[in-house]
């Protein structure tokens, strides 16, 4: 009897968890505390997939902060983001595509009707109001020229007449925009107002290429004259400016001298009227993203990698080491301090527990729960941090157990690497939405490991620059370790092995199966194949020369040895391929490449193409076809349903 209810369970568990399912679980974002505290504004995404639509649906929600009285506060068709609060608390500006394209609006919190401020053809990517509530500044691209494309006279220049996002100001009483930056540069989406609403800071590029990160450049913009003026212009990258409260001071994040992708990064101060920029002490994973300054001026809020978590932390500005302001062992999304910096409004998650909006105030850190959006879905399978020695490296790692395993019987298990290759798998909710659906590969009796190789964020500099000249090398054999290890333990069968990943995962996906025959079946999902092809096509062109050292002309010789694409005799592994059709960043002819060489070789292949999508699939009916053939395809070759 106790076997038939368990065998019960288990497929009722199995029918919750699904591809379908984990489309189901709500995204939480931008969660903006009133100015006085008492109330919290917050976004909620959920996928639409009726009819012809297959389309992300954002709206916005207000709820008291301790978390009573939540209530959706937009409704219909069309996408409302980004919610942010008036000087005074009784209005929330917002972004919407009420009418096409993203455009900002306002509406009062006390009730009415949303009115239109902007009408951009182009979009708005980014807007903050002033601090005394009379702007909004905003970034809105160019305007591409209609007029030639349908005259058919739309060609272009390679690396000429870019489409710069500027920098522009509307009054929040609704008014005629007016240009800031007419400079040619490309405006960041960080900026920030100085608190006497006169100037704004900002970070800029020469173009909106990818590829330019390395040069931005700070500068401040006098609100009433539109006259630009530098702050910081060195060989580092800087970024993401914020004025201290009493407005002497202005904090930023510079790189190290030169740029490089893997990222090394620390907190400077300069003052606003400009001067001799102060580092700060270096944080603990060396890339700090700042949220905002405390109300006295003494420290600068920031979040950050540790290990598979985001920590919140305090960097003091008279140099001294940063201190954690929130040690949970959860993963947390901050957002945004409100205007008197008590309050800090943040998503939270964890690998059982779906995400939902919390506040905290920041001079005791005690996270009040918001939304209860997701209250529905019930703990995901049980995931746990692993450990394993590697080079004698520490390695860790996140192991999903299959829902209803016990000890000593082994299962399939799929190993899922993360992009980057400077990613990092962190304890986010296994049942949420997305291309790995975890959750329903344990439904269905399948173990998956998610590793943290040398490379990864999260773990310091050392760490992340540990892979450098050395994709498919250490990285590759602190994967297998990690395999090796899951097998130790008793719960990996390993007979029964997959392996996938997107990007840089689907890169060390493809290499894998050119150097082992263990996995029975792979998928590469807009995976790097051949480098020296990638760098030439890619909009990243920097990227491989500044992990390798060498353009692929200088040193063919490196570009070979570490491509999937010069190794791929004699490969085996039955490999599903998955690319967005239009993506720039791993342009798919690299799977291309991949897709055709196994093919020769009658290895079981299959390729599908996603119009439309970029490096990611966004677009949720392409979501859902993704895990579904995911599982289709490892269902097909690990047996998950047989015991061991």
């Amino acid at each position: 009897m106790n076997a038939i209810l368990l065998a019960a369970a288990l497929l009722a568990v199995q029918q919750t968890w699904t591809p379908d399912e984990t489309m189901k679980v709500k995204a939480l974002g931008d969660v903006s505390p009133s100015p006085d505290g008492r109330r919290v504004a917050y976004s909620v995404t959920t996928p639409v997939m009726a009819g012809e639509k297959s389309e992300l649906l954002t709206h916005l929600w207000v709820a008291n902060a301790d978390g009573s009285d939540a209530r959706a506060f937009t409704s219909g068709d069309k996408s409302n983001t980004n919610p942010q609060w008036s000087s005074d608390g009784k209005t929330i500006f917002f972004t919407s595509k009420r009418t096409e394209h993203n455009n900002l609006w306002r509406i009062r919190v006390d009730g009415g009707e949303a009115e239109q401020l902007t009408d951009v053809k182009s979009g708005i990517t980014a807007f903050l109001p002033s601090p005394d509530g009379q702007w909004i500044a905003y970034l809105r691209p160019d305007e591409a020229d209609e007029r030639a494309k349908k005259e058919k006279t739309d060609f272009f220049v390679v690396d000429e007449n870019f489409k710069m996002t500027r920098l522009w100001v509307v009054p929040a009483a609704k008014g005629e925009p007016r240009l800031l930056t007419k400079g040619d540069f490309h405006v960041d989406t960080r900026f920030d107002w100085s608190p006497d609403g006169k100037s704004i800071a900002f970070s800029h590029v020469p173009t909106p290429k990818a590829d330019d990160w390395p040069r931005a450049d700070l500068s401040v913009v006098d609100v009433a004259t539109g006259d630009v003026k530098p702050l910081a212009r060195t060989g580092a990258a800087e970024l993401h400016p914020l004025f201290s409260p009493d407005g002497r001071d202005i904090a930023f994040v510079a790189s190290d001298i030169p740029p490089t992708w893997p990222g090394d990064y620390a907190a400077w101060i300069v003052p606003a009227a400009g001067g001799e920029p102060r580092k700060l002490a270096p944080t603990p994973d060396r890339r700090p993203a700042p949220i905002g300054w405390s109300a006295d001026g003494k420290r600068l809020y920031y979040q950050e990698a540790r290990g598979t978590v985001n920590r919140l932390s305090a960097l003091p500005v008279d140099g001294s080491a940063p201190v954690d302001v929130d040690a949970g062992d959860r993963f947390c999304t901050y957002t945004r301090l409100n205007s008197s910096r008590a309050m800090i409004g943040f998503a939270a998650q964890d690998s059982d527990r779906a995400p939902e909006a919390f506040v905290s105030a920041l001079d005791r850190f005690a996270p009040v729960q918001i939304s209860k959006v997701n209250a529905e879905f019930p703990e995901a399978p049980r995931t746990e941090l692993i450990r394993w020695k590697s080079d004698n490296l520490d390695i860790e790692g996140l192991l999903t157990y299959p829902i209803g395993w016990t000890k000593g019987r082994r299962c399939p298990l799929i190993l899922s690497i993360h992009g980057g290759p400077a990613g990092v798998f962190t304890r986010v909710y296994t049942g949420s939405r997305g291309v790995y659906p975890l959750a329903a590969f344990a439904a269905r009796g399948v173990a998956i490991l998610r590793p943290n190789p040398r490379g990864s964020s999260g773990y310091g500099k050392e760490f992340r620059y540990a892979n450098r000249k050395d994709w498919g090398g250490g990285d590759y054999r602190d994967l297998m370790a990690g395999v090796d290890h899951v097998v130790a333990l008793g719960v990996a069968d390993p007979e029964r092995l997959g392996v996938m990943g997107w990007s840089y995962g689907g890169f060390m996906t493809s290499w894998t199966i050119t150097q082992t025959k263990r996995f029975k079946a792979a998928s590469v999902g807009a995976g790097v194949t051949n480098l020296m092809s990638f760098n030439g096509t890619a909009d990243i062109p920097s990227f491989v020369p500044d992990y390798f050292g060498a353009e692929s002309w200088e040193n063919l010789d490196l570009y070979k040895a570490h491509s999937a694409m010069f190794q791929v005799k004699g490969v085996a592994t039955p490999t599903l391929i998955l690319h967005g059709e239009n993506d720039v960043r791993v342009p798919i002819s690299q799977g291309y490449e991949f897709y055709n060489a196994l093919k020769r070789q009658n290895v079981p292949v299959k390729m599908v193409v996603y119009p439309r999508q970029g490096h990611s699939i966004q677009e949720p009916k392409f979501v859902l076809d993704v895990g579904k053939r995911l599982i289709e395809w490892f269902d097909r070759y690990l047996s998950p349903g047989v015991e061991k």
